[in-house]
């Protein structure tokens, strides 16, 4: 798989490589076992049940693998200068549309919030061909398979990171600033610094939180922000407001107007 992604030539070559991927069993069997047996409410749909890769500028490609609407035009908005790492997809979310955090209350969640910012088209994501585009914005999961009860292991995160380094060497060009939602996310992060920029991760590892912010001189700055979870939207741990100056702090240091 390292080989794999190291001869992804570009973000299409890398994406169709992350989703012929099947080298976690565990995440395997599950993310096919819950597109056999789907929810209810989604029992007429084809599940995706694949991995699931990244999305938005500069190509604003759909998910399952096809082209989406050409991205707005070139410059800032069509370049990647904010990448937002997630955790995986969700099982009837992302694993059902094929497209991350698609299709589900925290992709409602997030792309209200990145609409409100001026970074996309449209506040919701409901499938692969819904007409989203990203405006400087690129999205990814640091595992690109939906995991049981939504907890990845540590194991597999490793065994997924070629896809991350790859992802975020093929956007390195324009990238300002990362959005880390939550620990799981922030914790994937350091090993991207030592194997894309060359850069030694700090010791000890800064604390993720809420609006925690590491800035290096040679990578992106680091932005922390809860994960848009429905276990923190609706207990208010994460709010309207802290998700909008997140991603105000994270325009400001991208220089995206």
């Amino acid at each position: 798989m390292v080989a794999r992604a190291a001869r992804a030539t570009d973000l299409a070559d890398l994406d169709g490589a992350i989703t012929d991927c099947f080298a976690c069993p565990r995440l395997v069997d599950w993310r096919e076992e819950v597109a056999r047996t789907r929810r209810a409410a989604f029992r007429d749909q084809d599940y995706w049940g694949r991995p699931v890769p990244g999305f938005g500028a500069p190509d604003n490609r759909a998910g399952r693998g096809g082209a989406g609407p050409p991205a707005t035009g070139p410059g800032p908005a069509s370049e990647a200068r904010i990448a937002i790492l997630g955790l995986a997809p969700a099982a009837h979310g992302g694993n059902r549309t094929g497209r991350v955090f698609t299709g589900d209350r925290s992709g409602d969640v997030l792309f209200a919030a990145l609409h409100r910012a001026g970074l996309a088209n449209q506040p919701t994501s409901v499938a692969a061909d819904d007409g989203l585009t990203l405006a400087g914005v690129r999205i990814f999961a640091a595992v690109r398979c939906a995991p049981p009860d939504n907890k990845p292991t540590p194991a597999e995160r490793d065994t997924c990171a070629p896809w991350v380094h790859r992802e975020v060497a093929l956007i390195r060009p324009t990238l300002r600033v990362v959005v880390a939602l939550g620990a799981f996310a922030w914790a994937a992060w350091w090993p991207v610094l030592r194997q894309v920029y060359g850069v030694r991760p700090p010791s000890p590892r800064p604390v993720f939180g809420h609006g925690a912010h590491w800035s290096g001189s040679a990578a992106p700055d680091l932005l922390g922000c809860y994960h848009v979870s429905q276990q923190n939207t609706f207990t208010g741990r994460l709010t309207t407001q802290m998700l909008d100056d997140v991603f105000a702090r994270a325009k400001q240091l991208a220089g995206v107007d």
